[in-house]
């Protein structure tokens, strides 16, 4: 294994993380950014007013969008075997 090996795995990672947390992250941006309009328009600034509708729409995209994750997750574990399999 050279450095070219060890980057191209290091960037498949990244790719994967990115990926596999894309979901989740979109959802809590737009929960987020819409309960800040919310408070916003009616001046209602409670801090924790944010935390629980984000908390649930991160589990039910999640929920929803575990076939994809897994199948993220799965490509690059393949990968990755495939590439001790035949020896980098």
């Amino acid at each position: 294994m050279n450095q070219a090996d060890a980057l191209d795995i290091v960037q498949a990672t990244i790719w994967t993380v990115i990926m596999a947390s894309g979901p989740a992250v979109a959802a809590a941006m737009l929960v987020g950014v819409s309960i800040a309009l919310l408070q916003a328009l009616t001046q209602v600034q409670e801090i924790t007013l944010t935390f629980i509708p984000k908390i649930i729409a991160i589990l039910v995209t999640v929920s929803f969008a575990a076939p994809f994750i897994g199948a993220v997750i799965y490509t690059f574990a393949e990968q990755v075997y495939a590439r001790i399999e035949h020896g980098f």
